[in-house]
């Protein structure tokens, strides 16, 4: 069982960056892939980025070029690297953890509480 954890939110400027972070527990955590989800306010959740237990990545068409994810298995920690940021990037951003590269599609076993990132134009 994996217990996933976000941190790094709050409020930056149009343009500014911001780094999430996500603190697992387990010692299983370099066997899940991992990502990062989203929802603003009346919206769906949504897909923003994955990566494999390989380290293959994958970001949305809306973030590509601007957010980057990473992984450091040896500190069980998942991170969201998020530069040039804009007002429609605001949205309770979360960590989920999964079996595989299903994730994308939101098949996933675990997740975060959520971090709220407010990006004010």
């Amino acid at each position: 069982q994996v217990q996933v954890a976000e941190s790094g939110g709050g409020l930056v400027q149009a343009g500014g960056s911001l780094r999430l972070s996500c603190a697992a527990s387990g010692r299983t955590f370099s066997s899940y892939a991992m990502a990062w989800f989203r929802q603003a306010p009346g919206q769906e959740r949504e897909f923003v980025a994955a990566i494999s237990s390989d380290f293959r990545r994958y970001h949305a068409d809306s973030v590509k070029g601007r957010f980057t994810i990473s992984r450091d298995n040896a500190k069980n920690t998942l991170y969201l690297q998020m530069n040039s940021l804009k007002p429609e990037d605001t949205a309770v951003y979360y960590c989920a953890a999964g079996a595989g590269m299903s994730i994308i599609r939101g098949n996933v076993d675990y997740w975060g509480q959520g971090t709220q990132v407010t990006v004010s134009s």
